[in-house]
């Protein structure tokens, strides 16, 4: 008769388990930043923002929305992607814009609306080849909010070209941006 012995498992800490799962999932699916450039993101995003910020308070016009923290994340990690490059920025933005005022303007802010706005920015975006993924989420938050004509101009078209400025002016020193 064979006798079946129970193997013991030793219990490793819930951090080691941690640690060794997103290690393996990073090191193949994450880009490799240096340190030089992670600080040069970070500043980057700052300035930018900072001064999406102060413009916004000192003009009182809101300049800065939530999807430019997306565009922000684009313009200083991935400079040299097509979906970083000003056409991409400020077209595709002001096409998630357009799109949700004018859904908002004829079908009110239902939750239907909410996504018919997002997917017809995405499917406009992938025709005039002007994919930016913050652009959905200018359409996400214009549909939410029930914006009206002023948002595609301000803060959307404005904070989409300071952006752009902000990110050409600081990725000059030591890169080519835009891409040509």
């Amino acid at each position: 008769m064979r006798k079946f012995y129970r193997v013991r498992r030793y219990k490793v800490p819930l951090y080691h388990r941690f640690q060794s799962f997103f290690a393996r999932s990073t090191s193949i699916t994450q880009p490799h930043f240096s340190y030089y450039q992670i600080f040069c993101c970070w500043l980057g995003s700052f300035l930018s923002i900072a001064a999406l910020a102060y413009l916004s308070v000192h003009t009182n016009y809101p300049l800065i929305a939530a999807p430019f923290g997306a565009t922000a994340v684009i313009l200083y990690t991935l400079p040299d992607s097509p979906l970083a490059q000003p056409h991409n920025v400020i077209l595709g933005n002001c096409i998630g814009a357009i799109v949700c005022v004018t859904f908002v303007q004829c079908f009110g802010t239902a939750p239907w609306v909410i996504a018919l706005s997002v997917a017809t920015a995405i499917k406009l975006m992938q025709l005039t080849k002007t994919l930016h993924p913050p652009g959905g989420a200018v359409a996400l938050v214009g549909a939410m909010t029930g914006a009206s004509w002023s948002y595609l101009f301000v803060p959307v078209f404005a904070g989409s070209v300071v952006m752009v400025l902000c990110a050409a002016a600081f990725n000059h020193v030591g890169k080519t941006y835009p891409k040509r």
